[in-house]
């Protein structure tokens, strides 16, 4: 029998995976002209986003900023070290799609390791970061200051970077 730790993280990966489709099904569904079912998309990834914030505050997995920070790093080192070069290879050996994204997150996990170091440097200052922080929307690159070129990583146009 699976202990309470366990079923909280089964049901955090969850969640949080059930937010994520019903996003991309969201947006599916509004470039189709189905607007009231991309809503009810939208707002059910919201439910699941509350139940899987509510399942890692169960595992104590929210702590002090400076925590926080240091266990972002911990996972997007893991990223683009460990995670995600074998699935390049292996994408590259089937010959599959994913290869091109699992690429993207390879150098685009890199930079936000970065970034969140540096943000753990300005916290351990007792201060807060003050640059705007722009999102390619294509391969999740995040540039320091509005984008003046291509992006790095994919090459969308400056124009196209969002802010969230």
């Amino acid at each position: 029998m699976a202990t309470t730790l366990e079923n909280l993280k089964e049901a955090f990966a969850g969640e949080s995976q059930a937010n994520q489709k019903y996003r991309a099904f969201a947006k599916k569904a509004e470039q189709e002209g189905f607007h009231a079912v991309a809503r009810l998309f939208r707002l059910t990834a919201e439910a699941e986003r509350i139940h899987a914030e509510g399942h890692l505050k169960s595992m104590d997995g929210v702590g002090t900023t400076a925590e926080n920070l240091r266990a972002a790093i911990a996972g997007e080192t893991y990223e683009y070290t460990t995670m995600y070069p074998p699935m390049v290879t292996q994408a590259e050996a089937d010959g599959h799609k994913a290869k091109r994204m699992f690429e993207y997150a390879v150098q685009a996990e890199a930079v936000h390791a970065g970034l969140y170091t540096r943000a753990l440097e300005a916290v351990r200052q007792g201060k807060d970061l003050t640059e705007e922080f722009y999102l390619c929307p294509v391969c999740g690159y995040i540039e320091v200051g509005k984008p003046t070129g291509p992006c790095p990583v994919c090459g969308t146009k400056p124009e196209k970077f969002i802010t969230v």
